[in-house]
């Protein structure tokens, strides 16, 4: 009875504590995730709404859809994030208990756990991912947008809830959020275990900071072609009516031959702008809460 009590106390702790750090980095970054899914479903030169750099997307979207544009599909990540960032961190911590039994490594452990948790994490946000892509993607005055409830129903009626539908991209997803989380966890714990921590409050903060704001910025370098993938088979197909853009490496391939490959790298900036930071700020959240917790709880 008291390991039950004690599980559950523990699972609490980490479901709080995950939920708190995703929904204080979603408020504070949305607007740059908007930016980057705008870059990502651009098509090259030829597409004529393409924009010419950072600061003219950042001003297109502010004189055309005004301050609100920049929060367009942010209610999907937000009605996500709770159970999004619980599984994220609530699922890693189990599997890196499970994987302290094996001989592996602990820096092997540690990643092996962030892919474990990310890829159960895609699972369960993929469609708030397809409801999100398809309101970002929309360029119409925010007040004619439709609501992020009528978005859901339109797609689940033209498509239902399958891999064309509601679960579209999920392949993409899955090594999205798997390589992501592979690199953020692993990253983050090595190197914070392997620096000494410091006596100073301050001090120790920015060295969580930094660490977390380096395993952000990798993980979203490498993981990126992904992301791209995934923007393009949940956004808006060239041509209505048809599927041009498949499955995840199909995808990827694709955009290869007809735009090169940096555009596998599309919204790079953006993304390391918002999960540079973001990514710091989770973990740091999820420390700082979990810790709060424990003592308090």
């Amino acid at each position: 009875m008291t390991t039950k009590r004690s599980f559950v106390r523990e699972a609490s702790h980490q479901i709080i504590a995950g939920g708190s750090a995703g929904l204080v980095e979603i408020c504070l970054m949305h607007p740059l995730d908007v930016v980057k899914t705008r870059f990502q479903i651009q098509r090259g030169v030829s597409d004529p709404n393409s924009y010419k750099g950072l600061e003219d997307c950042f001003r297109t979207i502010f004189h055309k859809e005004g301050v609100h544009g920049f929060y367009k599909g942010i209610l999907p990540p937000i009605l996500a994030e709770t159970p999004k960032r619980a599984v994220k961190f609530f699922t890693f911590e189990q599997y890196k208990n499970l994987l302290s039994y094996t001989t592996l490594s602990q820096g092997l452990a540690l990643s092996l756990a962030g892919l474990g948790s990310g890829l159960t994490e895609a699972l369960v946000v993929n469609p708030f991912e397809v409801v999100k892509v398809s309101l970002q993607a929309d360029r119409n005055s925010f007040k004619v947008q439709p609501s992020t409830f009528t978005q859901a129903r339109m797609i689940i009626n033209s498509d239902g809830f399958g891999l064309r539908g509601l679960n579209k991209g999920l392949t993409s997803t899955l090594g999205r959020h798997g390589v992501f989380n592979m690199i953020y966890f692993g990253f983050y714990f090595n190197v914070k275990n392997t620096l000494p921590a410091s006596q100073d409050p301050r001090l120790e903060f920015m060295r969580k900071f930094t660490i977390g704001l380096l395993s952000g910025t990798i993980s979203s370098c490498v993981n990126i072609p992904f992301d791209v993938a995934k923007s393009r088979i949940q956004g808006p197909q060239p041509v209505p009516g048809e599927i041009k853009y498949r499955s995840c490496f199909q995808t990827m391939t694709l955009v290869y031959r007809e735009e090169g490959y940096l555009a596998l790298y599309k919204g790079l900036i953006p993304k390391i702008m918002r999960l540079g930071p973001g990514g710091a700020v989770m973990l740091l959240v999820y420390e700082y809460v979990s810790s709060w917790l424990q003592r308090n709880w």
